[in-house]
């Protein structure tokens, strides 16, 4: 969205007329009517487009925003790059929960985690360097008198008289090319080194090297409904004491968390049992699986392999876990015949230590039959196996 597009919808007219279409347009098949629509009754074509566009944003936001959504604004990237609503609100509780009583966000984006930590009662200076993001920012964060928004550089914000910095750097150019640590907007070191000064929290892409991470704070990954979504180091008052790295997972059952020592618990390699349990995403990068294991009491099918193994089906909600049906050599034929001999049609591949292409597998095994199963291509004992699986 470009300025010009802002200023269309930030008008009475506009705005009255994006409440009335995202309130109406039962799908966005319907687009093409609606456009129809709205230009017969005389409305500019620029204002049309920029309220369909806005629409379909808000569509698509309610999967982050819920409610909230209908009553928002959005940019394609900034929508892209925000923060869930409900992984804003576990940052916002941290704070809260720190006697954090005001915090600068720079690089605000949309303002997804500013409206979070408003929420909680916190006062927030959000800076973003966009101008027609800060402004959506500013459209978002009208309801919450706690919080003003500043069209700016991050390095150039006023931090006085703020008790924590949350940050969310600008990772990837405008193709869509990740960056070095270096390159970031405003860069990784550049943010880390007001670490001395107060408490804050960086936003992360979940892939960071720990390398990256500050020595001394607190790193944390989130896996949202069997996604893994960020990283987030904090520092200072915000960093727990004794925990390195920690782990949140959250489901519909609520949040779940672990935290210690990356690598701290070593786990042994046991034969495959009757279960094989997949670590979520953000054990796996805070390097918690010993603590999982140690909750489950498994075993790893394979040394420097993420997949676990219990002859006794437990339940974990750090963990996704498969009833092994058969084990066989990774090999296309043997898969096969296992495949037809069971009838199965429907077949999820998973890989993990095997180089292995999953779609072209898939359409090379030419399935046929009404069952379903999960193929997880990976070492058993050191040994490239395929294991047939149900998920449970």
């Amino acid at each position: 969205m470009d300025a010009a597009a802002l200023r269309l919808l930030l008008s009475r007219d506009g705005l009255a007329l994006l409440d009335e279409v995202s309130a109406t347009l039962d799908d966005l098949g319907g687009a093409v009517q609606a456009v129809q629509s709205l230009r017969r009754r005389g409305h500019d074509p620029a204002l049309v487009a920029a309220v369909l566009t806005q629409a379909r944003l808000r569509r698509r936001g309610a999967a982050k925003f819920g409610p909230f959504a209908a009553s928002m604004l959005f940019t394609e990237a900034g929508l892209e790059q925000a923060t869930r609503l409900r992984v804003a609100a576990v940052h916002a509780g941290r704070m809260r929960d720190a006697g954090v009583a005001s915090v600068a966000d720079l690089g605000c984006g949309i303002g997804g985690d500013a409206m979070a930590i408003a929420a909680t009662g916190c006062t927030v200076r959000a800076v973003d360097a966009d101008e027609v993001t800060a402004a959506v920012a500013g459209f978002n964060l009208a309801p919450l008198p706690e919080a003003t928004v500043v069209h700016g550089r991050a390095e150039d914000a006023d931090l006085r008289d703020v008790d924590a910095i949350w940050a969310d750097p600008a990772r990837r150019d405008a193709t869509g090319r990740r960056l070095p640590v270096e390159a970031w907007s405003p860069s990784l070191p550049w943010l880390l080194s007001l670490a001395d000064e107060r408490p804050m929290g960086v936003k992360l892409g979940p892939a960071i090297d720990h390398e990256h991470l500050p020595a001394d704070g607190e790193a944390q990954w989130v896996t949202v409904d069997g996604e893994t979504v960020e990283a987030v180091a904090w520092t200072g008052s915000l960093a727990r004491p004794g925990v390195r790295t920690s782990a949140i997972v959250l489901d519909d059952a609520g949040a779940h968390e672990l935290a210690g020592s990356p690598d701290e618990d070593a786990v042994d390699v046991r034969a495959l049992g009757a279960w094989l349990h997949e670590p979520a995403g953000a054990v796996i990068r805070a390097r918690l699986i010993g603590a999982v294991a140690a909750e489950i009491d498994a075993g790893l099918v394979s040394e420097r392999i993420a997949y676990l193994t219990t002859d006794a089906d437990v339940v974990s909600p750090f963990t996704q876990r498969f009833r092994v049906v058969a084990t066989m050599p990774l090999d296309e034929r043997a898969i096969q015949r296992e495949l037809r001999a069971r009838g199965i049609g429907t077949l999820e591949v998973k890989k993990r230590g095997a180089d292995v292409d999953p779609d072209r597998l898939r359409r090379r095994l030419r399935l046929a039959g009404d069952g379903a199963a999960t193929l997880l291509a990976t070492r058993v004992d050191g040994r490239h196996r395929a294991i047939l699986a149900e998920r449970a």
